[in-house]
Parts: C-alpha cells; sequence; structure tokens
C-alpha cells in the first residue's frame, strides 16, 4: 500500500505546465498583462507572490507577455530592474501617471494585486482613483476580504469589484464572503489557489547537514514577519512540554520582526520572546534567523524541519504563502483553524489545533515525533496535496485567468457578418416605436421596456424628431404621426412666460420646472433648425419655421459652450435651407467668435480645447465651428473646426486604433479625462463631426475616423461588446468597466438611429463615390 502511494507522488511530481492557452477557448496569439503590485526586492508577501506569478508565467506561459508596475514606498531605496515602471505609493501623481502609461501601452487586462496596507490614501484609497483611470479589463487579486471591515475598507472593496472584470481569491471562504457580504457576482469570481515550488519529496536529512544540524533531530519551523499575532510566545510555551519526551528538540524562527513594530517599538517583542525561552529554560530548543529569506533560501530551510507550525491567533487570515510552500513540500503542518489553513488542511492533509493553547501544540507536536510512520504519512499526504497547486499548475490557471478576462477586451462582435459599406441599411424602428406614446419618448429604460418613472424630456424628443424627419424606412402617414407627437411635446414645452424651455416632464404630464437646462435649449432649436432642412412634409417645415423665428430672438444669448453649439447647429441647417436668413447667420458669427476666443483660453501644449475639462457631447463644439465655416467662409472658424476635432479624435483613439468616447467619469475633472461610463451620445457627435469635416475638406482621416465610431457600437470597442442591433433600431446605455449596460434608453436608441443616417450621408458623399471604397462594416444582433 506505501508502494502505491510512492508511485502517486512520483506521478503527481512530473506534472508540468501545458504551454500556450490557444486550444482552451481563450485567444489565440500573444496577450499582454499589466501587472501591478509590491515587487521584489521588496520584503514583503505580495511583493513575493508578485514576483512568482511573474517568475511563473514567463517559465510556463511565454505567450503571455507581463509588464510589471512596482508599487513602492520610498523607504527602502530601491530599484526595481524587471519593472517597466514604478508606483510611488503615496503620490497621487504617480497613479495617474501609471494609468496613462498602461493605457498607452495597448495592454489587454491589468492585474492589481489588493491588500489595503500597499497603496497611499486611509485604507489605501488612492487605489480607487488609479483603477477609475484604466481602460482595459482588471483582473483583482484580494488578499485580503474582511467580515467586518470598517466603512472606509468596505468602500474600497466595493469600488474595485464595481471596476473589476474578473476577481480572483485563494480560498472558497473569501468567494462566499465575497459574493454573499460585498454583493460580488459569482460569475466573475475564479478560486485560484496560491501557488508553491515543485520540489521532490523527503530531503529533510539533506538539508538539516546543510544548515549544520543532525540529520535526524527533529525539527519545527515557523516563518514569517514577527508579531503579537503570530503565536510564537505559545509555541515557546510549549516547549518545555515536548522537550521532555524529546531533549533533542529544535524550533527554527525564521523571518524579521515586521518594519511597523521595529518602527514603533525597536525589537522589544523579539527580545520578551528571547526572555521567555530563557526563564523556561528551552532557549537551547530555539533557533533565531533574523532576516527576511528570499524564496529560494526559504525554500531551503523549510526542506530542513520535519514540522511546520502555524499557530496563528487571527482566525481570519485568508491567505498564507509559507503554508502553501509547506504543504507543497510535503512538511507536516500544525496550525490553528485560521481560513486558509481550515481548507488546506481538510482532509487529513495536517493537523488542526485550538488556537491560543500551548498544550494544543506540545500535544500535537509529541503525538507525531512519537510516531515516525504517522508522522511521515501525514508529510506524504501534505505533498499529494501540495501538487494540486505546484507552480506549473498555478501558472496554467492563471494564464487562463488572464486569457479571459482578454477575451473580454479583445472579442470582436457577436454574430457579425461583413457588408459593403454601401449595402448600410436603414436601421429598424420597433425600439423608437416601442418607447414612444401619445405624449412623446419615454427616456429611459430597464433593459428594453420604458421606465415610466423616469418621464420625458426635451432633449430625447427634439432628437426623436430629428429621427423622424430622417427615417427612411418609415411609411408617410406613421412619419407624420412621429413627427407631430414629438414636435407637440417641443411645442408644449416652450414657456413663453420665461422665454426659454422646459425640460423635464413627468409620466403624469407634470413638468418638472419652469425652465430647463441651456443644453437643452440649444438642442430644441437645432431640433427646429434640422425639421426646416430635412422634413420632407411642408407642413412640418411651416411649423418649424414658424416656432424658429420665435424662439430664436429669446434663446440667442445662450453661452454655455454646447447650447451656443446646439444653437449654431440649428442655425446652419436654417441657412443651408434659407441662406438669407440674417438672425441665423448672426448666430453663427456669434457662435464663432465665442468658440474661437474660448479656445484661445483653454489652450496649452498637451490641451487644445475650448474647455479646461471634457464632458458630453464633446465634438459638438468643433462641428459647430465647422457647420458655420462652410457656409461664411470663416477661415479662422474652419482652422479652430478642425484642429480641435483632430486633437478631440486623439483623446477618443486607443493605442490600439478603436474608438473610446470620454467617459461620463470625466465630467468636473480639470485637465484629464477618464475611460468610462462611455456613451453612445459621444459616437454619434464624433460621426456626425467628422462626417461634417469631411464634406469641407474631402480629407479621408476624417472618414476613417467616422467608421472607426461607427465600429464602436458593433464591438470595436474596450470590452469587446456589442451595443446596437440594426435589425430593431436598439442600442445599449453604453460600456461600463465590466461590460455593456443592458438599458436601451431613449437617448442611446437615437444616438444610434441618427449615427445610421450620418453613416449613410457620408458614404453617398460625391468624393466617396468616386473614390469607389468601400468599408468593411459589421451588423448585429443584441443577445
Amino acid at each position: 500500500m506505501q508502494h502505491g502511494l510512492d508511485n502517486a507522488v512520483a506521478d503527481l511530481h512530473m506534472l508540468k505546465g501545458s504551454g500556450a492557452l490557444g486550444g482552451r477557448g481563450v485567444p489565440a496569439g500573444n496577450v499582454k498583462v499589466a501587472l501591478v503590485g509590491t515587487f521584489a526586492p521588496r520584503k514583503c508577501g505580495i511583493a513575493t507572490f508578485t514576483t512568482d506569478i511573474h517568475d511563473t508565467l514567463e517559465t510556463y506561459h511565454p505567450e503571455i507577455g507581463v509588464d510589471v508596475y512596482a508599487l513602492d514606498d520610498g523607504k527602502g531605496n530601491l530599484s526595481y530592474p524587471d519593472a517597466r515602471g514604478i508606483v510611488r505609493s503615496d503620490d497621487g501623481a504617480s497613479y495617474a501617471a501609471t494609468a496613462r502609461d498602461i493605457n498607452a501601452s495597448g495592454v489587454d487586462a491589468v492585474w492589481l494585486q489588493h491588500e489595503y496596507g500597499i497603496f497611499g490614501g486611509t485604507s489605501g484609497d488612492m487605489v480607487c482613483d488609479f483603477v477609475d483611470r484604466l481602460a482595459a479589463p482588471l483582473i483583482l487579486t484580494l488578499h485580503t476580504v474582511l467580515r467586518q471591515p470598517t466603512a472606509k475598507q468596505e468602500d474600497i472593496l466595493r469600488h474595485l469589484i464595481r471596476r473589476a472584470s474578473r476577481i480572483m481569491v485563494m480560498s472558497g471562504h473569501s468567494r462566499d464572503l465575497l459574493a454573499e457580504r460585498y454583493g460580488a457576482p459569482n460569475e466573475i469570481i475564479e478560486i485560484i489557489e496560491h501557488g508553491a515550488p515543485d520540489r521532490p519529496f523527503g530531503r529533510q536529512a539533506q538539508f538539516k547537514q546543510l544548515l549544520g544540524l543532525a540529520p535526524d533531530r527533529p525539527v519545527m519551523m515557523t516563518f514569517g514577519l514577527l508579531g503579537p499575532g503570530k503565536g510564537i510566545g505559545q509555541v515557546i510555551e510549549a516547549l518545555p512540554s515536548i522537550a521532555r519526551d524529546h531533549p533533542d528538540i529544535l524550533y527554527r524562527i525564521v523571518g524579521a520582526t515586521h518594519p511597523n513594530l521595529v518602527a514603533r517599538d525597536g525589537e522589544a517583542y523579539r527580545e520578551s520572546l528571547i526572555r521567555r525561552a530563557e526563564d523556561l529554560g528551552v532557549s537551547h530548543c530555539v533557533e533565531w534567523e533574523n532576516r527576511f529569506l528570499d524564496t529560494g533560501e526559504l525554500l531551503d530551510q523549510l526542506e530542513a524541519c520535519d514540522i511546520y507550525v502555524t499557530p496563528y491567533l487571527n482566525l481570519q487570515q485568508s491567505t498564507s504563502g509559507t503554508l502553501s510552500y509547506a504543504v507543497a513540500l510535503g512538511k507536516a503542518v500544525v496550525s490553528t483553524p485560521y481560513l486558509h489553513a481550515s481548507e488546506l488542511l481538510s482532509d487529513g492533509v495536517g493537523l488542526l489545533i485550538e488556537p491560543d493553547s500551548s498544550a494544543a501544540i506540545a500535544g500535537a507536536v509529541k503525538d507525531l515525533l512519537a510516531e515516525p510512520q504517522r508522522l511521515e504519512r501525514l508529510q506524504r499526504r501534505a505533498y499529494a496535496k501540495g501538487r494540486e497547486t505546484i507552480w506549473p499548475r498555478f501558472a496554467d490557471a492563471t494564464a487562463g485567468l488572464i486569457c479571459k478576462a482578454a477575451a473580454d477586451h479583445r472579442s470582436g462582435p457577436v454574430a457579425a457578418r461583413a457588408i459593403s459599406a454601401h449595402a448600410i441599411a436603414a436601421p429598424g424602428l420597433s425600439a423608437l416605436l416601442g418607447m414612444t406614446d401619445g405624449t412623446g419618448i419615454a427616456q429611459h429604460a430597464i433593459g428594453i421596456v420604458p421606465d415610466r418613472d423616469h418621464g420625458y424630456c426635451i432633449d430625447d424628443n427634439a432628437r426623436a424628431l430629428m429621427v423622424a424627419n430622417i427615417a427612411t424606412r418609415l411609411a408617410p402617414d406613421e412619419r407624420m404621426r412621429l413627427s407631430q407627437t414629438y414636435a407637440a411635446f417641443i411645442q408644449h414645452a416652450w414657456n413663453e412666460d420665461a422665454g426659454r424651455f422646459r425640460n423635464f416632464m413627468a409620466y403624469d404630464r407634470q413638468w418638472c420646472e419652469d425652465v430647463g437646462s441651456d443644453d437643452s435649449n440649444g438642442r430644441a432649436l437645432w431640433a427646429l433648425g434640422h425639421t426646416i432642412e430635412h422634413a420632407i412634409f411642408p407642413e412640418m417645415r411651416d411649423w418649424a419655421i414658424d416656432l424658429y423665428g420665435h424662439v430664436l430672438p429669446r434663446i440667442a444669448d445662450l453661452d454655455s459652450p454646447r447650447a451656443v453649439a446646439f444653437t449654431m447647429l440649428g442655425a446652419a441647417a436654417m441657412l443651408r435651407h434659407d441662406p438669407g436668413h440674417a438672425a441665423s447667420r448672426t448666430v453663427l458669427g456669434r457662435g464663432s467668435a465665442m468658440m474661437v476666443a474660448l479656445l484661445g483660453h483653454g489652450r496649452r501644449p498637451d490641451w487644445t480645447w475650448f474647455e479646461t475639462m471634457l464632458a458630453y457631447d464633446n465634438p459638438r463644439l468643433s462641428q459647430a465651428l465647422i457647420e458655420a465655416a462652410a457656409i461664411t467662409g470663416d477661415q479662422e472658424a474652419r482652422e479652430a473646426g478642425l484642429e480641435t476635432l483632430r486633437w478631440i479624435s486623439d483623446c477618443q483613439s486607443s493605442t490600439k486604433g478603436h474608438f473610446r468616447p470620454i467617459g461620463s467619469e470625466s465630467f468636473g475633472r480639470t485637465g484629464e479625462y477618464l475611460p468610462f461610463d462611455q456613451q453612445p451620445l459621444e459616437a454619434s457627435a464624433a460621426i456626425d463631426a467628422h462626417r461634417a469635416a469631411y464634406d469641407l475638406t474631402g480629407d479621408g482621416f476624417y472618414r476613417d475616423a467616422a467608421q472607426r465610431a461607427w465600429q464602436w457600437f458593433f464591438g470595436h470597442n474596450d470590452r469587446g461588446v456589442a451595443l446596437a442591433d440594426a435589425a430593431s433600431g436598439r442600442c445599449r446605455d453604453g460600456i461600463t468597466p465590466r461590460g455593456a449596460n443592458a438599458n436601451c434608453g431613449a437617448e442611446s436608441i437615437l444616438a444610434f438611429q441618427l449615427s445610421c443616417y450620418s453613416m449613410i450621408a457620408l458614404l453617398e458623399h460625391p468624393q466617396q463615390r468616386e473614390a469607389g471604397q468601400d468599408f468593411d462594416e459589421e451588423i448585429v444582433h443584441i443577445n
């Protein structure tokens, strides 16, 4: 029977990594990950773990490229030759610069090692701003999951969970706690046990001799940064009882005192343990190794012990790397039942004892030493268990985790088919019709169902009227019905006493305000101009001309940049219909001068924009100048419009070339922008603005930029998710760090509809037809 166990151990020892993962349902070809955490030569457990990740992937999965970004607290004057970048853990600017570097590098995923104490700020809250800046999918390894966190710790962990595409934990307890206590989705949590070395079994005598010890001397060992919670004092208290039966017992305490404890108390704790051993008369049974060992030397010293003791008093510890090492090396483990030990040592892999009990420690150790065959059986069970976590296995599991996150990033449109650009069809209208009732189009939806709690707004009804003006798939009577519905909403929204449009209306048709925002007023005027230019019914055009003429003098003094831009777009539409409309020409002149002046004030060496921050519908500002210049010939407006459009286009392009809209989380941030949440409104604005620039210049750059924004709807984006369904005309509400927002509100549906017609107009441009160029487009259906 023993011979069979030996053969099983030998077979397990031969396990190796499986190499490239292309055949396991993950992306073929190379994958690149940014690995963020403390890193060697820093002396801490997380640094050792992060370094092990780097080394094992390099050894067993070289198809995965790893860029290391080492967290450094500046206290050790350390250098990191294997790191691409260094993050100063208490410096917010360093986190921001690192995030920019990672985004520019085009990695497929970012793998963050999280422990509260390694990041700067209160409870390490600087990590939150850091992850908010990352565009690639976030893999999160949680080294600590607290059952009773402080309010701050809970806020931080919940924030990280919201940003994560995948979460790795090392125990079932941590997985369950994450799901039940913190609300993490089960489908993104993966258990990967702590990796461990793959060394032969049973070499205690050899390594004892290397330490100058007798080969047959019984050796116990504890390793780690010393502190009161490690329970070392309880082992020393147990030594007199153990030594009475086994006088040659040696307890090796390996590791430096925790640096935080040294900073506060010096070596007072260690010295108190030394004195206690002397008082008990067992100082000759204790050997101190007062330093932090690198992994290779630690493993050598672990091999020299017979029994590994982890008498931790903190039973909530969810991970212990050295426990994993000890099991994998075939050590008999005596441990208190902290979380990691309870799971790893179950089924007879080790001995679990009651905490804070020197008697329990003494009893367990004496029983093992009294029965050498039992001791060896426990060691062999541990060794067999350790074959499940050796580095090749760990490397396979973590490579799979990375590749799954990379698949979230790389996967293209679902059920896509390539078609000629000139075959782009007008989108279906069932989504639009489903959101529209006798009052107008509802603002929001839960999934695809209109959410009546949020009523209506003039912004969406203005956009809906623009769609009705140009929707070629609408029969004339249906187009008239919809046009009248949206027009009636706009007309009713006008507050004559205030000289402004209202914006928000509750489902019961009660207005929620007397005056809407400047932007909503500008957009309403734009919809009127659009109706004047595009309506196929003379009666609708006459209505729009009349209301436009009445409203324009009252709102011509709007001065917020987007309101001015929307008003200019409406005025440009009026002038394309009636070039002699003087009031509209005045709007273009005033708006162009204002925009050019704003650009002069806002410009910086690396910031070519009208404002010190970016918000929504950003390309509309450039579009307004470009359309104005096309009508008025204003060269200064033309140059400003094209220059800023080029700049914003660069801001909204990923390193890999796909469109990356300025995220709504950027709003209110001066001089910077974040990748999420990404919204269809921004893609629609980019398409329209680049189409206007192409109309004006014929420059293929703008045509290609419009195409990239269009492809964003169909999966060419940071999460590889298709948002739009051409058959129904439906569109999801955007892209979050974890993928698509499943809701399909009016703004998103209308942005997609208008984008589609804008692309059709672009492809019907005379220059495009003469060139005879096609785009490879994709039509997809939302699953």
